[in-house]
């Protein structure tokens, strides 16, 4: 499925997913996964190649005006299409988790819920994906957008830490689309020049949901990216031209961060 070029829609009930394996893909293939595992509700999914530019492409944009993925497509609702991984999140939840399982009602929780889900669709994921572009794309090396945005991640990052101190979940201390908002960004800190492990009770929140099987299927859809956390730390044992690249790297960062006097702080 994954090595097909996809060309319009194929099927005609249920939920379609148009995605990738990107931190914003995995939104939505986890929660569905999550609500197949709990419901039997089931799915469709196409991937869409980002690298091919195929969300560029008039069938796709029509459906997801933005041009990104991902893109739910209810097929039950007569076709009603959904971009955004946080609007996404909440129509499933709305629509699909009647026991609300992965969602809330009491009121105060649905607004916690709501608040870290904004906090991560307006702060975390677009200042990771300007470390990513900074650390890893850019065709220049420039140091000062290399700090910027790397550190600003870290101070982000550091937030999270923080509220996860005296708790297992974002909100009410249990596992909802809170967590599954933040999770697909915080399995690619490595890859973004973030060491997780400086952050324990992060990494133990990651460690939690990384457990979860419906989280570990949602991640191959299509595919799992060699960038999340365990992957990335394996390839760095086990290649060794890989690790001196990424020892690089990182030593890039470091003088980065000296050259303009950058101290972490968060909040």
């Amino acid at each position: 499925m994954a090595s097909e070029r996809p060309t319009g829609l194929k099927a005609n009930k249920g939920i379609e997913l148009l995605t990738w394996g990107t931190p914003n893909g995995v939104k939505a293939s986890i929660f569905l996964e999550e609500l197949k595992e709990a419901y039997g509700k089931e799915y469709t999914w196409q991937g869409i190649n980002i690298s091919q530019n195929i969300q560029k492409e008039a069938w796709f944009t029509k459906l997801g005006p933005n041009g990104r993925i991902p893109v739910i497509v209810d097929h039950d609702q007569g076709g009603f299409a959904v971009q955004e991984g946080l609007a996404i999140l909440s129509y499933l939840a709305r629509h699909y988790d009647p026991d609300h399982r992965f969602s809330f009602t009491e009121p105060l929780d649905v607004s916690r819920a709501e608040q870290w889900m904004a906090w991560q669709h307006g702060g975390l994921g677009p200042m990771q994906g300007q470390a990513n572009h900074f650390v890893r794309f850019a065709p220049e090396r420039i140091p000062y957008g290399i700090q910027r945005y790397v550190g600003e991640t870290e101070r982000l990052v550091g937030i999270l830490d923080n509220h996860l101190k005296d708790t297992d979940y974002l909100v009410g201390n249990r596992y909802s689309t809170a967590d599954i908002a933040s999770f697909g960004w915080v399995n690619a800190l490595r890859f973004s020049g973030v060491d997780i492990d400086r952050f324990p009770n992060l990494k133990a929140w990651y460690e939690r949901i990384l457990a979860r099987p419906a989280v570990v299927r949602g991640l191959a859809v299509p595919s799992r990216s060699p960038f999340g956390n365990d992957l990335y730390a394996q390839k760095l044992k086990e290649d060794k031209e890989f690790a001196e690249k990424e020892s690089k790297k990182y030593e890039e960062i470091k003088a980065a961060k000296e050259k303009y006097n950058y101290k972490y702080s968060s909040p």
